[in-house]
């Protein structure tokens, strides 16, 4: 929380202001959110647990106004009121309530989420008040003071409402209705390969912000035909803005003090800016770009007269040639593993700058420059950190597997996902593949579906590389030939194959790979199942000498594939799951793990970072 007092302060506006200044609750995802000031509402929440949604519905199953959102209190002594959040178990926020709760770990329905906050406004200063919230999973809505501020579905996206106007000088509450229930119509579908983790599993904030500001803003680096060479004598800058009113002839200032840049804009308008601008002589000996080896970042500042955004952003290009992933106009070979954004040694949802170091140092001792955060976006630290230490990712939205295409909601779901997982992360220098799905069954109207998706994303962001991770479906004894529709959709050709595990080992040194399109291949799961320190003969499953084995067949077999550009095999560590439920072996953690849940290092993890070594 910084300047606590000042920030209460500045939250809200004059009392005539609030009555002409009438903003809909629900507004766009404001653009990086941690450069504004905030008060954390992270901490202890209250929660009921609501088997039967009492707290929503009556018995008719028609929602009541009489609902637990109201935190009514009895007023007189023959008041009927069957609940008391001040009386509830308290539970730390952000978090799921999976393992805060033992009596909760398998838990799939509503809890609901209660925290009373101050507001001081002794100093009023025109400024608005967001409530922004990290993710909630899965289906949210969202109450201040017992009036309904917004609805939101999806369990790992940001969003944030304008609550300033419902905010009072002293006490207030928020209250959450949460439901983590699968549907066969949402994204994700009803069953999926991970732990339901309910609850709300990011941060909150009350975040300060004024009456117009920035509400989205792109900086970035234009490719270059030239891009590699020594005697390029300039290079050029793209920068957008985005005020959250429609207000022409505002000034937006860009500074980044270390190229001793300035520039000035002013919006048009449509309360935008679009420009562009050249690097050149003193500026450009200075300018470095982005790249594992050197993950450079600038410090930005944007500002609108008094008020100032500070960011850090690094400058890159990637792009294709052939069968070729370029960063920064050199092929690069992406090194990489896949990782569910679970915390170590114990599971439950990562959420903390803590979780991302830890999760991704795994990664970096493997000898990684790249990981695919499956199969739905992180937590922003995790891309943060990533991004520091110069680890490239691939963000992916979770339709996985058997999404209902048919069902128009299903696809406004999906494209709010991916417009709010690209509206969030699009200044991360590390973020070259935005992934649109994994492991989905062909037809007509998959394709229909994710072509949509595949060409909204350009729209929303051209600078980057788009891709999928596909499936082999036209095996034919020891041919294996991609052929899947999605191939004129994407940049990169990316596939799941488990040769070793659902289909023998022994086939690895005779299968060939055919995939008819000249374009970069990512492979992007392979791997098998062992459980840390169970050992036995390499024909043995479940033994760290079975995933071994598997592992030298595999990079043996991958060698051979043309146009490899990378692999992500599948995973970091042992992640909880559902499906798998073998006793003494599974215990409800999928064991594909190169480490186990506690970062204990099986024999395959030796085998793939020798082989990365070698890249």
């Amino acid at each position: 929380m910084k300047g606590n007092k000042r920030l209460l302060a500045a939250i809200f506006s004059l009392g005539c202001m609030l009555t002409a200044w009438a903003a809909d609750k629900d507004v766009p995802l404001i653009q990086n959110v941690m450069g504004y000031e905030s008060q954390s509402l992270n901490g202890a929440w209250n929660y009921i647990v609501d088997v039967q949604e009492e707290g929503y519905y009556d018995y008719r199953m028609n929602p009541t106004r009489w609902g637990f959102f109201q935190n009514a209190k009895p007023q007189k002594p023959e008041d009927l009121i069957e609940y008391d959040f001040d009386k509830s178990p308290t539970m730390q926020i952000p978090s799921d309530w999976n393992t805060q709760d033992e009596k909760l770990f398998f838990y799939e329905g509503t809890v609901w989420f209660y925290k009373q906050f101050r507001v001081d406004s002794s100093a009023f200063r025109g400024n608005r008040a967001l409530l922004y919230f990290g993710a909630v999973n899965y289906d949210a809505h969202v109450y201040v003071n017992g009036q309904h501020v917004g609805h939101h579905i999806g369990g790992f996206t940001p969003f944030n409402y304008d609550v300033t106007d419902l905010l009072k000088d002293g006490e207030n509450n928020v209250i959450v209705k949460v439901d983590n229930k699968r549907h066969a119509e949402d994204v994700p579908t009803q069953i999926f390969d991970w732990w339901n983790y309910g609850g709300i599993t990011r941060d909150v904030k009350l975040v300060s912000v004024p009456a117009v500001y920035l509400e989205d803003y792109s900086l970035g680096l234009e490719k270059m035909k030239s891009e590699g060479v020594k005697s390029v004598k300039s290079r050029t800058i793209s920068f957008s803005a985005k005020l959250n009113k429609a207000e022409a002839g505002q000034q937006v200032t860009l500074s980044i003090p270390e190229l001793k840049i300035e520039k000035s804009f002013t919006t048009d308008a449509d309360g935008k800016v679009n420009s562009q601008f050249s690097i050149v002589n003193s500026q450009l000996k200075k300018f470095q770009l982005w790249s594992p080896e050197n993950p450079k970042l600038y410090q930005v500042k944007i500002s609108m007269g008094a008020n100032t955004v500070s960011d850090e952003i690094g400058f890159r290009t990637i792009e294709t040639r052939d069968k070729q992933i370029l960063l920064n106009g050199k092929p690069i070979f992406l090194k990489g593993i896949s990782i569910h954004n679970e915390k170590p040694n114990g599971g439950g949802r990562a959420n903390s700058v803590e979780d991302a170091r830890t999760l991704l140092s795994w990664a970096k001792e493997l000898g990684c420059n790249f990981v695919r955060l499956a199969h739905y976006p992180h937590h922003e630290e995790m891309v943060r950190e990533a991004e520091k230490m110069g680890i490239l990712v691939w963000s992916e939205i979770p339709v996985y597997w058997t999404i209902a295409w048919k069902n128009p909601k299903t696809y406004e779901n999906a494209k709010n996902q991916l417009t709010d997982m690209i509206s969030r992360d699009h200044n991360r220098a590390n973020i070259i593949i935005w992934s649109i799905a994994n492991e989905t069954p062909h037809s007509p109207e998959r394709d229909t579906f994710l072509g949509n998706l595949a060409q909204y994303a350009r729209t929303l962001d051209n600078t980057r590389l788009i891709s999928m991770a596909m499936e082999v479906t036209g095996a034919s004894n020891y041919v294996n030939r991609l052929n899947d529709n999605m191939n004129k959709y994407v940049d990169v050709v990316s596939f799941n194959q488990y040769i070793g595990w659902y289909r023998d080992v022994n086939d690895a040194p005779k299968m060939k790979w055919e995939i008819p399109y000249n374009k970069p291949v990512i492979i992007s799961e392979f791997g098998g199942g062992a459980r840390y320190g169970l050992h036995g003969p390499k024909n043995q499953r479940w033994t760290e000498e079975f995933q071994e084995n598997l592992y030298i067949e595999n990079c043996a077999m991958l060698d051979k594939i043309d146009g490899l550009a990378g692999t992500t095999p599948w995973i970091l560590k042992d992640f909880r799951s559902p499906r798998r439920v073998l006793p003494g072996v599974q215990d409800y953690y999928n064991r594909k793990g190169l480490f186990s849940d506690k970062g204990e290092k099986k024999k395959a993890f030796y085998v793939l970072k020798k082989w990365y070594e070698g890249k």
